[in-house]
C-alpha cells in the first residue's frame, strides 16, 4: 500500500459522480463506484490487491463510516413519525415472514444455503436510497410517509439483525455486544445532549463555528469511533456500532455547516474508498462463468419485487410503494463485506448479491416515479432575499458556513 495506489483509488471513484451526472441514463454513485473497483481488482485488471492490510484497514474505515451516514439519515425527527409506526411494524413482521418463506426456497434451488441470510436480503429496505429521492421529487403526504416508515423500521431490523444471521453460532455474545453498543450509544446521545445546553458547550461550539474547529464533526467521530471500538470488544459487528452511532447523530439537530463537514470526510474519501475495494473483491468473472452465481442474482431481484408488492398490498399501500421499498444498499453491502471476510460467501456470490442490489435501486426508482404521480408534491420554496451587506461581511459570512 502506497500514495500510487490511494490515488488509484480515489480515481477510479471519480467513476461514481461521473456516471451519476449524465442528465440520461445517470446510475446512482455507489453504482460506479462499485464497478471502477471491479475494473481495477481481481475482475479486471489487478492493479490493487484487496487483500493489503492497511486497505483492509482503511476499508472498514469506510464501512463503519458508511454505517453511520445510514444512521444519520433516519427521519427520527419527522412529524407524524410516532403516529404511522404500528403501521410500519406490522409491515416489516409481514416482510419477513413472507420472505421468510421465500427465502427457504431459495435456500434449496441456489448455492446460498442460509435461510436467515437470505431473508434478511429479501425483507431489507434502504432508507439512504429512499429517503433522498423522496426529498429530491419533493414527494409528501400520508402515503409517502407510511412508505417511508415502512423502509426505516425494515432498514433498522435488518441492519440489527445481520450478524445474529451470519453468525448464529455466536448468538450470546453477539446479543451482549449488541446491548452493551446500545447501552453506551444512549449514554452518548444524554452527555451529548447535556454538553450542548450547557453554557461551556454553547460557548465552545460557538468558538467552534467562529474559528473552524469542526467541534461537532469531531465529537461524532469520537462516537463512532468509540462504539466500533466496544463492538470489536464484544462481539457485536462493526455495522451496528456505526449504525447505532449515526442514529445518535440523527436523534439531534445539527448545523447545516455539520452535513457539508460530514459529506466532504466521509463521501470524500472513506466511503468511495470502501466501495472502491469492495469492488476489487468481488469476481464478477467467476459470477458469469457459473450459472449458479447468476440464477442467485436474478431470484433476489425477482423474490424481493415480489415479496415487498405483496407487503404493499397487504398494508394498503400502492404497488409504487413496494417497488421503493425494495431498494437494497447497506445490508447487501455489509453481508457481502462481512461474509467475503469471514470466508461465510464465495467472491461469485458476493458478486451476484451486489449486482442483484443494483438492480433493485433501479426498480426503487421506478417505484419512486410511478408514486409521484399518485401523491402530492410540496412546493418549490424560493430562498428568502438576503439583506443587503458589503465585501468583508460576505467573506466573513461564507468562511463561518463552511467550517
Amino acid at each position: 500500500m502506497n500514495f500510487g495506489t490511494l490515488f488509484l483509488i480515489v480515481i477510479a471513484g471519480l467513476l461514481g459522480p461521473t456516471l451519476s451526472g449524465f442528465k440520461r441514463f445517470s446510475l446512482p454513485v455507489v453504482m460506479g463506484e462499485i464497478c471502477a473497483g471491479i475494473v481495477i481488482g481481481v475482475s479486471g485488471f489487478h492493479l490493487i490487491d484487496p487483500a493489503d492490510p492497511v486497505l483492509q484497514f482503511l476499508s472498514s474505515i469506510g464501512f463503519a463510516m458508511l454505517m453511520f451516514l445510514v444512521g444519520t439519515k433516519l427521519p427520527l425527527q419527522k412529524p407524524g413519525l410516532r403516529a404511522v409506526l404500528r403501521h410500519s411494524i406490522t409491515a416489516t413482521a409481514v416482510a419477513f415472514g413472507v420472505a421468510a418463506l421465500f427465502a427457504i426456497v431459495l435456500a434449496r434451488v441456489t448455492s446460498v444455503h442460509s435461510v436467515p441470510m437470505l431473508t434478511l436480503l429479501l425483507a431489507c429496505s434502504s432508507s439512504a436510497v429512499v429517503m433522498p429521492m423522496v426529498l429530491e421529487r419533493r414527494l409528501e403526504g400520508r402515503l409517502v410517509l407510511l412508505t417511508t416508515t415502512w423502509v426505516v423500521v425494515a432498514d433498522i431490523t435488518t441492519v440489527v439483525a445481520l450478524p445474529l444471521a451470519m453468525y448464529p453460532s455466536k448468538l450470546s455474545s453477539i446479543l451482549i455486544g449488541c446491548v452493551v453498543v446500545t447501552a453506551a450509544a444512549i449514554g452518548c446521545l444524554l452527555a451529548l445532549k447535556m454538553f450542548r445546553l450547557s453554557e461551556f458547550g454553547a460557548h465552545i461550539r460557538q468558538l467552534s463555528k467562529e474559528r473552524g474547529w469542526a467541534l461537532d464533526l469531531r465529537l461524532s467521530i469520537a462516537i463512532l469511533f468509540a462504539l466500533t471500538w466496544l463492538a470489536m470488544n464484544f462481539g457485536a459487528s462493526v455495522l451496528v456500532a456505526g449504525f447505532a452511532a449515526g442514529a445518535v447523530v440523527s436523534a439531534i439537530s445539527h448545523p447545516r455547516r455539520f452535513q457539508k463537514q460530514l459529506i466532504g470526510l466521509a463521501e470524500g474519501f472513506f466511503v468511495p474508498l470502501f466501495f472502491v475495494s469492495l469492488g476489487a473483491k468481488l469476481d464478477f468473472t467467476a459470477m458469469l462463468q457459473s450459472w449458479h452465481f447468476v440464477l442467485l442474482a436474478g431470484s433476489i431481484v425477482v423474490a424481493s419485487i415480489v415479496v415487498h408488492s405483496i407487503v404493499a398490498k397487504a398494508v394498503s399501500l400502492p404497488w409504487a410503494s413496494g417497488l421503493m421499498a425494495s431498494s437494497q444498499q447497506g445490508l447487501p453491502v455489509a453481508l457481502v463485506s462481512l461474509g467475503l471476510s469471514e470466508g461465510l460467501l464465495k467472491p461469485g456470490e458476493g458478486a451476484a448479491i451486489i449486482a442483484a442490489s443494483m438492480c433493485l435501486l433501479a426498480v426503487a426508482s421506478i417505484g419512486t416515479n410511478r408514486l409521484a404521480k399518485i401523491v402530492p408534491q410540496a412546493p418549490a420554496q424560493a430562498p428568502p432575499p438576503a439583506p443587503p451587506r458589503n465585501e468583508n461581511d460576505e467573506d466573513d459570512n461564507q468562511r463561518s458556513d463552511d467550517q
